[in-house]
């Protein structure tokens, strides 16, 4: 009974704003998107099911096209088809460098305010706000919703991106933003802060008190967003994020028995050592580039080499962790934590 009446008020707003809910939604031209049609309306379906109001996904999803370019770069990622020294210099320019600074002087009183509330150093919020949109510069052309259900529709990763695509009608329901202005990546990933929303409705923090949570176009929010994001997963403000390091021979032989298959989760892990104790990783014959011993400090760390071995090493800290848990990419977590020495 409650799901024939959504399904007749669903009708009654479509009406509304001048449109008719199709047996089957828009044609799409291609064999590979065969079954779009019922696919929306299974969508469609489940969204009310799920409590989202039927005028959001009237105005929503009937008639909504695919983001077939979607599909192509899904299969293209960067962070794991690069060397370390190509992504590295490409994102760590003297161009963002230089902006970044900038940044941080423009938002000094509201980033020391952010950093106070969650415990995270301005540099490392500024530096994933550069890395993720070029500090609120990059524009957002896609719509997020039509890239997310396009990335359900397809067979790739679909149970993953229908779940994203229902908590992105959530965030329109909730009043956080409009669909018109929901811009994003091409899967998905939200406003300058890049947040999927799931992480959204999760970690998005109202950093102005206005009562919305606006990753798109407000600062305090971005940056609240991005400092309880790295907050909640694990960051600590007394420690940096790790650093370049070099090996002895005695290191590179030690190193090949110390990789362990790492929990199911986050592939990156894949790359990287057990932890140790800087002190042990001293003995082993590690040491920092140029030499030099390393830092005498209480901590651990494992070490990481993206390439491979024979690659650079890099010293992982557990606020390296943190990084991956926004993006789960080595090259993007170290890149992070060279802007943040950068600009700082």
């Amino acid at each position: 009974m409650l799901s024939g009446f959504r399904l007749s008020f669903l009708a009654i707003c479509c009406l509304v704003v001048g449109m008719t809910v199709p047996v089957s939604a828009q044609s799409t031209d291609g064999p590979e998107y065969a079954g779009w049609d019922a696919f929306l309306e299974g969508v469609r379906a489940e969204a009310l099911e799920k409590g989202i109001s039927p005028i959001t996904v009237s105005v929503t999803l009937v008639g909504l096209e695919p983001l077939k370019r979607a599909v192509v770069l899904d299969r293209k990622q960067p962070e794991f088809k690069q060397t370390a020294t190509t992504y590295i210099d490409k994102r760590v320019s003297e161009t963002r460098i230089r902006v970044g600074r900038e940044m941080m002087a423009e938002h000094a009183d509201l980033l020391a305010e952010i950093a106070t509330r969650y415990n995270v150093q301005p540099r490392y919020i500024v530096s994933i706000w550069g890395m993720e949109t070029n500090y609120g510069r990059y524009p957002l052309k896609n719509d997020a919703i039509q890239a997310l259900a396009t990335l359900a529709f397809d067979k790739r990763r679909s149970s993953f991106f229908r779940k994203e695509l229902m908590a992105a009608l959530q965030i329109l329901d909730e009043g956080h933003i409009d669909h018109a202005n929901m811009k994003g990546s091409w899967a998905g990933a939200m406003g300058q802060s890049q947040f999927m929303p799931s992480s959204f409705l999760a970690y998005a923090m109202d950093g102005d008190g206005d009562g919305r949570r606006d990753i798109w176009t407000t600062e305090a929010d971005v940056f609240a967003s991005i400092a309880h994001y790295l907050a909640q997963h694990g960051w600590r403000n007394d420690h940096r994020w790790g650093g370049e390091v070099s090996l002895t021979p005695e290191a590179e032989v030690a190193l090949a028995n110390l990789y362990e298959t790492p929990p199911s989760g986050c592939r990156a892990m894949k790359r990287h050592t057990k932890r140790l104790s800087l002190q042990d990783w001293q003995e082993l014959g590690v040491r920092r580039l140029d030499g030099s011993d390393l830092p005498v400090a209480n901590l651990e760390a494992s070490l990481v080499q993206p390439d491979g071995p024979g690659g650079r090493v890099f010293l992982a800290y557990r606020n390296f962790k943190a990084i991956l848990g926004y993006n789960c990419a080595n090259l993007y977590a170290i890149s992070v934590g060279k802007l943040a020495e950068k600009i700082q």
